[in-house]
């Protein structure tokens, strides 16, 4: 399953616009994004290019060229969503575990590595408090990740 961030689409999206109309059109793209199901997300896709594709052709393109990325979102509970919309918190984790990684040299074998990973995500999991909605989240993970959550 892979989820693009939303953020850096909506980012690429305003690009495209004129300082005067990002409010709107950033309001507008919000209809997309936090539309409870897929269909209704596309649904408010057409909806934004029927009133935005003479001014701004670009937008909608992009979103349609990166919508397989977006589809899973839609598939989260509602506090995922509010994690996963942006990727900081996910980034913020490959972060900590590449740090954790580059003050080492090697490892001499594949379970000290994944030893190293796992006390990285316990640290992460200890400062996570520092992520809205994180235990939340962890929960609906634990729900629809069953086979690859271990408690």
């Amino acid at each position: 399953m892979v989820q693009t961030c939303i953020v850096h689409l909506v980012r690429h999206s305003l690009n495209f616009c004129s300082w005067k109309d990002r409010k709107i059109v950033a309001a507008d793209l919000r209809r997309i994004y936090s539309a409870p199901t897929a269909d209704l997300a596309e649904a408010e896709l057409d909806a934004f290019e029927e009133k935005w594709a003479g001014k701004y052709a670009s937008i909608v393109p992009a979103w349609r060229r990166a919508w397989q990325e977006e589809i899973p979102f839609f598939g989260f509970d509602p506090a995922i969503r509010k994690i996963i919309y942006t990727m900081n918190a996910i980034e913020g984790l490959n972060r900590v575990i590449r740090k954790s990684f580059k003050t080492r040299g090697s490892f001499p074998t594949d379970e000290a590595a994944s030893k190293l990973i796992y006390l990285a995500i316990r640290k992460f999991e200890k400062d996570g408090r520092n992520v809205r909605e994180w235990f939340a989240a962890c929960n609906q993970f634990a729900i629809m990740f069953e086979e690859r959550f271990d408690a």
